[in-house]
């Protein structure tokens, strides 16, 4: 089923580029895109970007169309844009889009192998093939390069919570198999516990994490909209520990193996998935050989 979407993307980017050319005016309608424009050298191409694109920075000096669950189309439209690029989701952006006679593309970032493709289709349907061949290359070759440093270490069983009930332990939202973090954390050497889920990003019950006993607990619950533009502070930091040192069964908290963080790194899946796969590696294996690299 993906090998024939995959064909099938290909040969909308194709066509869309032999109908007029290699677009200049292009429309993000998500993080993970924008991210994917500018690395592949297109960033003076992009007219539009969501509220949510921050990376890189001057990406957030574009006109905003929204977000990525409610864009607004009249603002789109208003950009006249030649091509708008859409990640698959299930607000059927794309034939929303199209019927307003606007020229797009729907792109899949949902895992690794994706992630990749997305890249080849994009660099066909802007004209630079060449650049995205590069660009997947070098991703690769980097994950490559982390795998093996952690090939060598022992494995850590890591839970990895993306949310939940503010200041409390409740409603946790962790990742899960379908999400392109579990395949992350297995670059960096680490073994997701909740990789038997099959929805992306399940809610769980604290039950089940004392259940698992994750040795490494990876807590980003409290980051909401600040992202990378907010950070957080070393205080909020020793807080978030703090709730689950009163877990002192789990190992990760008897290991005082829990991290507390906010980036965007963790949950846009683009470009910087080496970035994020390098700070798991560090944070899997301190003190290990190649950590900090």
């Amino acid at each position: 089923m993906l090998t024939r979407r995959i064909a099938l993307w290909l040969v909308a980017a194709v066509a869309l580029t032999a109908q007029n050319g290699a677009p200049q005016r292009i429309v993000s309608t998500a993080p993970s895109i924008t991210e994917m424009l500018y690395a592949l050298g297109l960033g003076d191409r992009v007219v539009g970007v969501t509220r949510f694109c921050r990376y890189p920075p001057e990406a957030q000096q574009k006109p905003k169309i929204g977000d990525y669950v409610n864009p607004n189309l009249e603002a789109i439209a208003a950009l006249r844009p030649d091509l708008v690029m859409v990640q698959t989701n299930p607000v059927r952006l794309a034939e929303r889009l199209q019927a307003l006679h606007l020229r797009t593309l729907e792109v899949d970032q949902q895992n690794l192998a994706a992630l990749y493709n997305s890249i080849h289709v994009t660099g066909v349907a802007t004209g630079v093939p060449a650049r995205a061949e590069q660009l997947i290359g070098s991703i690769q070759s980097q994950l490559e390069a982390v795998r093996k440093r952690a090939a060598a270490l022992p494995r850590r069983r890591v839970m990895f919570v993306v949310g939940r009930a503010p200041g409390r332990l409740d409603g946790l939202v962790v990742a899960g198999k379908s999400s392109f973090l579990t395949e992350v954390i297995s670059v960096a050497g680490g073994d997701n516990i909740f990789r038997d889920a099959t929805a992306a990003y399940p809610e769980v019950s604290l039950e089940e994490v004392l259940s698992r006993n994750p040795d490494v607990i990876i807590d980003m619950g409290d980051m909401g909209d600040a992202g990378d533009t907010g950070g957080i502070t070393d205080q909020h930091r020793r807080e978030i520990v703090g709730l689950w040192q009163r877990m002192t069964t789990i190992s990760a908290v008897k290991q005082h193996q829990v991290f507390a963080i906010a980036s965007e790194i963790y949950l846009v899946p683009g470009p910087r998935v080496v970035d994020a796969a390098r700070s798991l590696f560090d944070m899997l294996h301190p003190g290990a050989p190649g950590a900090g690299k």
